[in-house]
């Protein structure tokens, strides 16, 4: 395999401290990655509650970061989104009202902006050119983290706009690869690419061996309690999609082929609508209330 590490600062004698918060009702974890030599700490593809049923937004995953935080005396100097999450809402604008933090994402925020855009028959009134974030990442691109060289290497597949973010010897890999025995995430949301996905992961894959990842969602497959961490070595030989050698004709038709059975997210709808906002609600109507839209037969 060609080695794609050359181009990125990569150095696993650095590790950052990684504090994980599991969300039960959407299986998604969030990270406060510290540098281990100073306060500053990165928020990484962070949680908004929402009783959709009821339609009512609530903070409380949000609230235990923030107290975490608060009670490290940490300085919050990222809101990282791995992607545009499908399947829970960001929290990251709610965090940096409470402890600051510039909000980033991957420059194909846009293309995701200006697909979703038209699905939700959005107006002109939402700009299609990433501006509700505060940093869009390009691949390659270097970032601070106290004294932490972090970087993101750009691995859509699953949506275009999928950032994987690399710091020291801590990889977050957001839905571009669950752990081993969970295989891989689904391709076939809008601008989706199960081909384009298994070059994205042997992209993480050609990372050292020793490289911790951290996935964004775990589901515990068959019965497994919730994990969350692996490594390079772990997935390329263990992954049940990828590891020990598959090829990319056969993870590509094994996609397609399972993607084509599985349901919508159950949160997609308010998801897209919230995450394509780096957060926000969408706006308010003129008594100031705020309404999510329903596309009919467009997903």
């Amino acid at each position: 395999m060609k080695d794609m590490t050359q181009s990125y600062p990569v150095d696993t004698s650095v590790k950052p401290d990684v504090k994980a918060f599991f969300d039960p009702a959407t299986n998604t974890i969030s990270y406060v990655v510290k540098d281990p030599n100073s306060n500053a700490c990165a928020i990484v593809d962070s949680v908004m509650d929402i009783d959709y049923a009821a339609g009512r937004i609530t903070y409380d995953n949000a609230d235990e970061i923030i107290a975490y935080v608060q009670d490290q005396g940490l300085d919050v100097e990222w809101l990282i989104e791995t992607h545009v999450h499908a399947d829970h809402l960001s929290a990251a604008p709610y965090i940096q009202s409470k402890v600051g933090g510039k909000i980033g994402i991957g420059e194909n925020i846009v293309v995701v902006q200006d697909v979703f855009g038209k699905v939700f028959n959005e107006g002109t009134e939402f700009q299609r050119d990433g501006s509700q974030f505060d940093r869009l990442f390009k691949e390659g691109d270097t970032y601070q983290i106290g004294g932490l060289t972090a970087f993101a290497m750009h691995t859509p597949g699953h949506t275009p706009a999928c950032m994987t973010h690399v710091v020291g010897d801590a990889a977050f890999v957001g839905d571009t690869l669950f752990m081993p025995d969970g295989g891989s995430a689904r391709a076939d949301f809008p601008g989706g690419d199960a081909g384009v996905l298994y070059d994205s992961i042997q992209k993480v894959l050609a990372l050292p061996d020793e490289t911790r990842l951290f996935m964004c969602h775990d589901y515990g497959p068959n019965g497994r309690d919730i994990e969350w961490e692996t490594s390079v070595a772990a997935e390329k030989e263990h992954n049940i999609h990828v590891g020990g050698g598959k090829s990319k004709e056969d993870f590509v038709k094994f996609r397609t082929e399972r993607d084509a059975q599985l349901d919508m997210p159950r949160l997609i709808i308010p998801s897209l609508q919230v995450n394509m906002r780096a957060g926000q609600m969408p706006p308010k109507d003129e008594q100031g209330d705020v309404f999510f839209k329903v596309p009919v037969n467009k997903l």
